[in-house]
Order: C-alpha cells, then sequence, then structure tokens
C-alpha cells in the first residue's frame, strides 16, 4: 500500500485472490506459486537496479578519467610548445643565453615525460572502468530477462487459475525455471 491508502491492483489480481479464498487447492497452489514467484521477481529487480547503477558509475568514473588523461595530454602539448620555444631559442642564440634555453629545453622534457606516464595511466583507469560498465550492463540485461520472464509466470499463472488449464499450469512453472537459471547465471556474471 502506498503511503495515501491508495493501492492499483493489476486486471488478474482480484480474481487470483476470489480462486485463492475459494477453499480449492488447486487455486491455492498456485496463489502460493503466484506469490513466490512475484518475491522472486522482486529479488530480481532489486538486483537488475543495481546492477545497472554498478553500470553507470563505472561509466561515469571512466568519463572523469578520459577527460583527466585529456587534460593530462593538454598539459604535455603546452610542455612541448615551451621546449619547442626553448630549443629555438638555443639556436638562435649563444653563450649563457643559449645554455639557459637548453637546460629549460631539458626540464620541459623531463615534465613531458611525467605527464604522459600520469596521462597514460588515466587512459589505463578509464578503459578498466569502461570494461567494469561493459560486465555491469551485460549482468543488468541478464537480470532484466529473468524478471521479464518471471512476470511472464506469473501472467501464466493467473491465466491458469481463471482457465483451470493444468498445461498451462506446467507452462508457468517451465517459465519460471527458466527465469531462475537466467538469474542464477546473472548471479554468476555469465
Amino acid at each position: 500500500m502506498s503511503e495515501d491508502n491508495f493501492h492499483v491492483h493489476g486486471p488478474h489480481d482480484h480474481a487470483v485472490e476470489h480462486e485463492a479464498q475459494s477453499g480449492d487447492p488447486f487455486a491455492g497452489r498456485i496463489a502460493v506459486a503466484t506469490a513466490i514467484f512475484a518475491t522472486i521477481g522482486a529479488m530480481f529487480g532489486y538486483m537488475g537496479g543495481a546492477t545497472q547503477n554498478d553500470a553507470l558509475l563505472f561509466k561515469n568514473d571512466a568519463a572523469i578519467k578520459r577527460t583527466e588523461a585529456s587534460d593530462q595530454w593538454n598539459f604535455y602539448q603546452a610542455k612541448s610548445g615551451k621546449q619547442n620555444l626553448a630549443e629555438l631559442g638555443a639556436t638562435l642564440t649563444a653563450g649563457d643565453q643559449q645554455a639557459k634555453y637548453l637546460k629549460e629545453a631539458e626540464r620541459y622534457a623531463k615534465e613531458k615525460a611525467d605527464i604522459m606516464v600520469e596521462a597514460k595511466a588515466l587512459e589505463a583507469k578509464s578503459a578498466e572502468a569502461e570494461k567494469m560498465s561493459e560486465a555491469s550492463m551485460h549482468v543488468h540485461h541478464r537480470w532484466a530477462q529473468a524478471m521479464t520472464l518471471i512476470q511472464i509466470a506469473i501472467a501464466l499463472a493467473a491465466i491458469t487459475i481463471l482457465t483451470r488449464n493444468r498445461n498451462l499450469n506446467i507452462v508457468a512453472y517451465g517459465v519460471a525455471a527458466g527465469a531462475i537459471a537466467i538469474g542464477a547465471l546473472a548471479l554468476l556474471h555469465v
């Protein structure tokens, strides 16, 4: 129930409740199975949401690291420009001035090497976060598939109560078993 005491039932909910209260053992078993399916579905829904959030967080981290790497590469380019100017100054001058410019060029070259290491490390972190995001999205899709199947099993169970078709009951259990199998794959990150 919601906080406002307003709750909307699905079209089959009243029929399932009525049949479950009728004292019919067949309907009672299907109603219990439907409740179990709904509980399993709630767990699938939670896990699907959690893995989707993980995937989004990893994707965000990848974007941040990619931006930080881009900043480092821009810094690298700025140091390259300064190194080129220092080398030009060394070429155009002689004596103490030339030594000063050569020293600056060497300093910029060393700074560029340090910046390059940092930029490459950030790119590697970005690529790793991207892989983790993709892996989480794959697992999210498994949970979503399992959730869809369990919802179909719930609908088939409701139709089973209404039609009294025992073959449909077997199909509902089969679909639920398929949902549980896919949920197990998601749990195993397969």
